[in-house]
Parts: C-alpha cells; sequence; structure tokens
C-alpha cells in the first residue's frame, strides 16, 4: 500500500462537476485540491471522438437553453472559448417520419398524432400530481400504431413533456444548439482547468491532477477520508468531493466505511438512470435528404424506440456522410450487449427500410457503451416525475466530510452539462462555507487556511485543539465509528 501526503479537498471524477468544483475552491484559496480521476481524461460524459474524419460528440452534445433572458453559464464559455457550434431545430423532425415502406408520413396526420400524445401526456402527468391512479390506468390513448410509438418515444425520450415548464428552457432559453468544434466539447473543461491547472501546449501537467486513479474504497470519519484507488495508492484529506455519475453510486465500484446512511442510500436508489446511446455510421456518400428541416427524421417501427431517431451531420460537417441514430433505455443496453456488427446490420436494414434497397452499405460505425462502462453507468440522471422535494435535498445533502456533486445534484437542472457545471461551484461554495465555519475548531496547523479567509478574519490560532462541528449536515455514525481501521 503505497500513501501520500494529506490534502485539504480530495475530488473523485474530473468531468465537469468536479473541475468546476475544483475551480472554485482554487480562485477562493484552496490551493491543495487534488483531483481524482478514473480513466485517462478528464471530461467524464462530455467525449469527443474521431470518427470517419470528423471529431463526433459520443456523449453530451449539445448546449440546451439558449436564447432566453437569461444566459446560460455553458453557453458563455463557449462563446468565451470560441468553440463552433450548428443551431439544431427538432420541431421539423415530426414531419419526417417515414413507415416501413419508406413513404412519409402525411404532415396533417403526424401534426394531430404528436397533438394528441401531448395532450395525453399532459393530462396523465396531472393524474399523477392529484393522486387520480385509476384514471391513469383507464385512460385507452396508450400508443399503439407505428407512428404513435414513434412520437411518443419522440416527446418523451427528447423532448421530456411536463406539466411543469423545463426549468432549463424557462430560464436560459429554448434554443439548441449542437457542438461542432475540431477541439470538441471537451475543449471547455480544459479552458476551465487551465485557470487554475498549470498546462503547456493544451495538456494538463499538474500534480493536483492524477488520471488513472481508479476509486475504490472510502473510509470517513467526523474529521476527515482516506481513499484507496484500484492500484492501491491511498490518499487523505480534510474533505472530501464525490462527482461520480449517479450510476456509478448506485452501482459496487466504490465501497464506504462505514456505508453510507440509509438516508442517502434510499435516495441515490430512488433516481432513475438514462442511457443515451448516439450510433455514428460512415457512408462513402449521401443518400439522404438535405436542406432546410430534414436534418433529423424518424423511422415508425412496431417496437417502440426501434433505430427511431436520425440525424446527418451535413449541417455540422458538410460532406462527412456520417448519420448519427439515437437510442436508450432498453434499447441502448440491448445494443451495448451485441456485436457492432450485428448492430450495423440492424440499422442498414432500417436505413432501406426508408430509402430503399439500393442504400450502400456503411464502411465504419461506433457504439458508444456508457452502459457498460463502470466509470459511468449511464448517461445521466432522471428524477421521477412524482418526486419529493427532501429526496433532492438527500441526494446533495453532505454525509460528514463527503460532500456529492453532478448533474443529479441539481434540482433545476438535472441532465444537463450546465446543470453539471452549476451543481460544482454550489457545492464548492457549500464546502467553502463548511471550512470557513469550522476553521477556528478543526485548524490544528493545516495547510487548508485560506489567505482571503486570513485577511477578513485577522489572526487565527492554527493550534487550537481539533474539535467536531456535526449541525451543518446530516451525518448517521455511531461513536463507534469515528477511528479509522487502515
Amino acid at each position: 500500500m503505497n500513501s501520500s501526503s494529506r490534502s485539504s479537498v480530495i475530488i473523485v471524477g474530473a468531468g465537469v462537476s468536479g473541475i468546476s468544483a475544483a475551480k472554485f475552491l482554487a480562485e477562493n484559496g484552496v490551493k491543495d485540491v487534488l483531483i481524482l480521476e478514473a480513466s485517462d481524461r478528464i471530461g467524464g460524459r462530455i467525449r469527443k471522438e474521431d470518427f470517419g474524419g470528423v471529431p463526433v460528440e459520443i456523449g453530451a452534445g449539445w448546449i440546451a437553453g439558449v436564447g432566453g433572458k437569461h444566459s446560460n453559464p455553458v453557453w458563455e464559455l463557449a462563446n468565451k472559448s470560441g468553440i463552433r457550434t450548428c443551431f439544431s431545430d427538432y420541431s421539423h423532425a415530426r414531419y419526417n417520419i417515414y413507415d416501413r415502406s419508406g413513404k412519409i408520413f402525411p404532415s396533417g396526420l403526424a401534426a394531430d398524432s404528436y397533438k394528441k400524445a401531448v395532450d395525453s401526456a399532459i393530462e396523465k402527468l396531472r393524474n399523477l400530481e392529484v393522486g387520480d391512479l385509476a384514471k391513469t390506468t383507464e385512460q385507452s390513448s396508450a400508443p399503439r400504431t407505428p407512428i404513435e410509438l414513434a412520437i411518443d418515444f419522440i416527446l418523451h425520450d427528447f423532448e421530456m413533456a411536463e406539466v411543469e415548464p423545463i426549468s432549463t428552457f424557462t430560464d436560459f432559453g429554448e434554443r439548441e444548439f449542437l457542438v461542432a468544434d475540431e477541439r470538441g466539447y471537451e475543449y471547455l473543461l480544459y479552458k476551465i482547468a487551465e485557470e487554475f491547472l498549470f498546462t503547456l501546449e493544451g495538456k494538463i501537467l499538474d500534480n493536483r491532477l492524477k488520471l488513472n486513479k481508479v476509486v475504490r474504497k472510502i473510509q470517513h470519519w467526523r474529521n476527515g477520508v482516506m481513499v484507496t484507488t484500484e492500484d492501491g495508492f491511498v490518499y487523505e484529506a480534510d474533505y472530501l468531493i464525490l462527482s461520480v455519475s449517479i450510476g456509478v453510486l448506485q452501482s459496487d465500484l466504490i465501497s464506504f466505511r462505514p456505508s453510507l446512511p440509509r438516508w442517502k442510500m434510499e435516495a441515490i436508489e430512488k433516481l432513475d438512470v438514462m442511457v443515451y446511446t448516439k450510433i455514428f455510421l460512415k457512408f462513402p456518400y449521401k443518400f439522404w435528404p438535405c436542406g432546410p428541416g430534414k436534418e433529423f427524421f424518424i423511422y415508425a417501427h412496431e417496437c417502440r424506440g426501434y433505430y427511431t431517431f436520425w440525424q446527418h451531420m451535413e449541417n455540422a460537417f458538410p460532406g462527412s456522410n456520417v448519420l448519427v441514430v439515437t437510442l436508450t433505455n432498453g434499447e441502448s443496453k440491448r445494443v451495448e450487449d451485441q456485436s457492432d456488427e450485428e448492430t450495423m446490420r440492424e440499422a442498414m436494414h432500417v436505413l432501406r427500410d426508408m430509402f430503399g434497397p439500393d442504400t450502400p452499405e456503411a464502411t465504419h460505425i461506433l457504439v458508444p457503451r456508457w452502459w457498460n462502462n463502470r466509470f459511468q453507468r449511464g448517461s445521466y440522471s432522471n428524477y421521477p416525475i412524482i418526486s419529493d422535494h427532501r429526496e433532492v435535498e438527500n441526494i446533495k445533502a453532505p454525509v460528514g466530510p463527503i460532500f456529492f456533486t453532478g448533474e443529479h445534484t441539481s434540482e433545476r437542472f438535472s441532465g444537463y452539462v450546465h446543470g453539471g457545471y452549476l451543481a460544482g461551484i454550489d457545492t464548492g461554495k457549500a464546502l467553502l462555507e463548511e471550512m470557513r465555519n469550522g476553521v477556528d475548531g478543526k485548524s490544528d496547523g493545516k495547510a487548508f487556511l485560506l489567505e482571503p479567509l486570513l485577511a477578513v478574519k485577522g489572526a487565527l490560532s492554527l493550534t487550537q485543539a481539533e474539535t467536531v462541528s456535526g449541525s451543518l449536515h446530516k451525518y448517521d455514525m455511531p461513536s463507534s465509528c469515528i477511528s479509522v481501521d487502515h
């Protein structure tokens, strides 16, 4: 077992939440922050891959929530960094719905089906809100035909119709922009990181960021944490920020000693994990319609979500000859467990249904596997339609010295990149307040005292006896567990 020096704060995970939390702490004087990242790169579920000669975003791909009265912070970062984006208009997709014979459903039929689906979804959600489960069960408007199933898939898996307006759209705007930059969406994270980590020629060389460090065990007591990684290294700190995904929290990747309290585990288990898979296909030439209103098209099949939602990449990368089809949840998991060859066979069968038997064979395929990735275990969180506010609070509430962050801790913006970014800042603020409130009783000479804090508070004694302040957050731990077994 290899040990290292003690830090003020360890951050587990170098996704957008972990990086934004680290930056906030660094800007406020907490210099000895250590970031442990399981993979060989920063970014988390923001990830670029080179495919067919173009950079494609296999994880988060859009900046959602643009054009409103308030500015989306991720949109601001994109503009500051000069990230290239393309406006995406999903509204025309419902008028490009193909049946299995290659015919496009008439626009009037598509519009009527969409309106009925929206009305039905809103009525069901309202019944759930008032607890009228019987009325919800008795409804006979469940989607049955291929076009109804396709529209239901779009409505719930993409547009996420809700009784209450989606906070992202009401706060920041209803426009969405696809990131189409050679440097990738992840470039934003590197620009954030270089503001507080040492970088050279675009590479982070700061020893406060350690890659390929898979955290497997977190031992915690009232006054600190000890983290053990898969390669046998041990890291100690006064506090820890856990910015792993909700899917990882639900898995057995990380063990806790003592175990997390029941209220925390119940909140974690109640949260849904969505799987969102973008499959990329490269062709020798384009055979699909292009032009205004043609970027997105839909395949209506008897199986809901079966290769339903398609997008061509000509707007983002002209001449790329790349199509992307999006699967979710059950279909995502099914496809992840089969070979890429089988997935290509299925996708080509669908394309030939829509565009005829002369459709050329794809030359390359890229199938991300977020569900089977043990460092992610899904794509993003999804709160149940009817959820208790206390559950949201319990998701993000600290457990002793362990603070939780990530898009799943953002009540208003869960599931979005800006949700993760803002959650990291919020967690950094909460931790900083804890450190400042506890500094008089917990300082005992440690290096985490902040220069800005010293300037405000004046001379502080750094040799006071360590005391415990448990009034700021929940901590269900018996006194017999305060000492830690090394």
